[in-house]
């Protein structure tokens, strides 16, 4: 089944405009400029974190619509777990095992939003640096730049999320800027 109809199936149709702001996320989190150039592993880990990337920035920006808007977040965030969920099952891992990863997952998600937005609410771009070397590369050596170029893109997107009326969001529209390396990037 491909991706946009199991979305559909798994959203169902009383939560189209979840589905699609959950779409436009994932399809944001794998643009292949973040691999290609940005240095992101493509890994299912380095894919799990740029969906989480963009999961809190767009949740973030949900939170800041009234009642309505955290509505819409936790629906985003259920059906992210869901979609995790199948998704998982779907790759063989056992009916016994999913729960467990799942529970890991959602800690991992909940431990890098609080770590992103003490970095941005203190508008501390060297932190979020350390913060997205110490997530999306734990395990990789970050090309010279790619921190600073991953850093500069959040503070971007939250930018470009916070222009967009909450009605557009509300209504299911919310996009993200093209992420792009820099040449004056230093770290």
């Amino acid at each position: 089944m491909n991706f946009i109809k199991r979305l559909g199936s798994l959203f169902g149709q009383q939560d189209d405009i979840s589905y699609q702001l959950y779409g436009a996320l994932v399809a944001q989190a794998r643009s292949k400029s973040f691999f290609a150039n940005g240095g992101v592993p493509d890994t299912m880990d380095g894919r799990f974190d740029l969906m989480v990337l963009h999961a809190f920035l767009l949740i973030r920006r949900l939170n800041k619509a009234g009642n309505a808007g955290e509505e819409l977040a936790q629906q985003v965030f259920d059906g992210m777990f869901l979609d995790l969920d199948n998704s998982l099952r779907e790759i063989g891992v056992g009916d016994l095992s999913v729960p467990k990863k799942i529970k890991v997952m959602a800690k991992a998600f909940y431990g890098r939003c609080e770590a992103y937005e003490e970095a941005m609410d203190n508008g501390d771009k060297t932190n979020l640096e350390q913060v997205i070397g110490r997530n999306i590369f734990a395990d990789f050596e970050p090309p010279k730049g790619a921190l600073s170029a991953i850093a500069t893109y959040m503070i971007d997107s939250e930018a470009e999320l916070t222009r967009q009326k909450d009605e557009k969001i509300l209504y299911g529209e919310a996009t993200f800027p093209v992420f792009k390396m820099r040449q004056d990037t230093s770290s």
